[in-house]
């Protein structure tokens, strides 16, 4: 019974590793007005600001984990629509989009949910980034999730 017990307890402590290892992974994402709209865990996974899952990211693409969708390219921490123009971005990239339309992916297998992050700190509100070069996405990005 006492290494079951033991057992239980190394399993939890080793979860909450992982989801506090998970969390310190997670970069914010901002709109074109420096508004906080969501969290990327790089090459892998998109969440709300509420911490829900809404995009997995395979072979450098974001796909909806609602719909399984192609949303557009991700380069980085830079999300883009399917025309190649931001969404949203995170500072410590450089905020630029394509400088052509991207070719649309063959379609991505779907990934199992992954388990809910704690929600990190409040980011500081990033300075303006500069225009990128083809301008902003028309979408925002709920607009982007849903389409």
């Amino acid at each position: 019974m006492k290494n079951r017990v033991a057992i239980l307890i190394v399993s939890a402590l080793l979860t909450a590793a992982v989801q506090m290892g998970r969390a310190a992974d997670l970069q914010p994402l901002f709109d074109k007005e420096c508004q906080l709209v969501g969290w990327i865990e790089p090459m892998a996974h998109i969440f709300n600001t509420d911490m829900k899952w809404v995009a997995y990211i395979s072979a450098g693409h974001a796909w909806s984990a609602e719909s399984g969708g192609w949303l557009g390219p991700v380069p980085g921490l830079i999300c883009l629509d399917k025309t190649g123009r931001v969404v949203a971005w995170n500072p410590k990239e450089k905020v630029a989009g394509t400088s052509a339309r991207p070719a649309t992916p063959s379609r991505a297998a779907r990934v199992s949910r992954p388990a809910r992050p704690s929600r990190p700190a409040n980011p500081s509100r990033p300075a303006r980034p500069s225009r990128p070069a083809r301008g902003w996405s028309d979408l925002s990005f709920w607009g982007w999730l849903s389409q």
